[in-house]
């Protein structure tokens, strides 16, 4: 049997995408996730805030994962949705020099998604600070996509994971109530430590949209650049149905 040995940079205080990623991951042959922390505890605009996305300590973590021979390594966070897009693009370049893995991050891998898809209008739906927030929607217009959001207003990032299902549920609802010529094309639940995958397929059947977790990207692309199958995620949602 092939062995998929996906590396996973994790944030400190995340308890979500550990789980998840492994539960994605246990329908897959041969498929195993192995995670590296590094320190991150709120998610604010402020110096002390983003400084915790500094690339030093997350080399270090990759640098770990790489002695397990992890052929691929992803960023399962979402920073660079508020960072800049590019904060992952230098990150992946720095991975592979660093670790000579195959780098990956859930945003590249959405951002990905809905170029391929073409979507111009997504419902973003997360738990951060309303700055956060714009900052998000402001990089995502730069892509040419209009976002219509909703956001819990939270900073610590252990809270993010005590959004509750039906706090997903009613958000995802808010950002597909629009008329017909701004209703979104596209969802996505955007952070890592918010248990949004496995609600997608019931999302999806809800509201006819593809909705794409940050979880589910990450795993979806570093599956890929591993050459694993993707048919066995299909009932994760349809971005495991998407060609290859």
């Amino acid at each position: 049997m092939n062995r998929h040995l996906l590396g996973m940079l994790t944030p400190s205080s995340n308890t979500v995408l550990e789980p998840v990623t492994s539960a994605m991951l246990a329908e897959v042959p041969g498929a195993s996730a192995h995670f590296g922390r590094f320190r991150v505890t709120e998610i604010a605009l402020s110096g002390s805030a983003l400084a915790q996305f500094d690339p030093a300590g997350i080399l270090t973590a990759a640098g770990l994962l790489a002695d397990a021979r992890c052929p691929v390594i992803g960023w399962s966070g979402t920073s660079s949705s508020w960072l800049g897009f590019d904060a992952d693009e230098r990150l992946c370049a720095q991975i592979q020099a660093h670790t000579g893995a195959l780098a990956c991050t859930s945003v590249l891998a959405l951002n990905e998604v809905l170029k391929t898809t073409g979507v111009s209008r997504l419902g973003l739906v997360t738990p951060y600070r309303p700055d956060v927030q714009a900052a998000i929607v402001a990089n995502y217009a730069g892509l040419g996509i209009a976002c219509t959001e909703r956001h819990l207003g939270l900073q610590d990032n252990f809270s993010f994971s005590e959004v509750d299902d039906d706090q997903i549920r009613r958000m995802v609802a808010e950002v597909m109530d629009q008329p017909e010529a701004t209703r979104p094309q596209a969802i996505t639940i955007l952070c890592t430590n918010v248990r949004g995958a496995p609600l997608v397929p019931e999302l999806e059947a809800r509201h006819g949209v593809p909705v794409y977790d940050s979880i589910a990207t990450v795993v979806w692309k570093a599956l890929r650049l591993d050459g694993a199958p993707l048919a066995p995620l299909a009932g994760w949602g349809s971005i495991f149905s998407l060609p290859q």
